[in-house]
């Protein structure tokens, strides 16, 4: 997948980490770009959760939105399957 393709995809997907998880700002979408790694921490600092609580609602989320997975590694962006 090239980068456009990444970038395109974490656009569509901004909206919909937003909706669930609104105490994000912009600035956070930005760090996060996609990374699962840096979800999980934005989530944490701005909800006020542990870290299981935070994993748990990152599952839940992805179950929710299969075609949409984060990449684990956070040398690697976000990409659609």
């Amino acid at each position: 997948m090239n980068h456009d393709t990444i970038e395109g995809s974490w656009k569509q997907l901004k909206g919909k980490v937003k909706e669930q998880w609104g105490k994000l700002t912009e600035d956070d979408m930005d760090v996060i770009a996609g990374k699962r790694d840096q979800l999980l921490g934005r989530i944490q600092h701005r909800h006020g959760l542990a870290k299981d609580e935070a994993e748990r609602q990152v599952e839940k989320f992805e179950r929710r939105n299969p075609e949409y997975q984060f990449k684990r590694n956070k040398d690697f962006p976000f990409e659609k399957s």
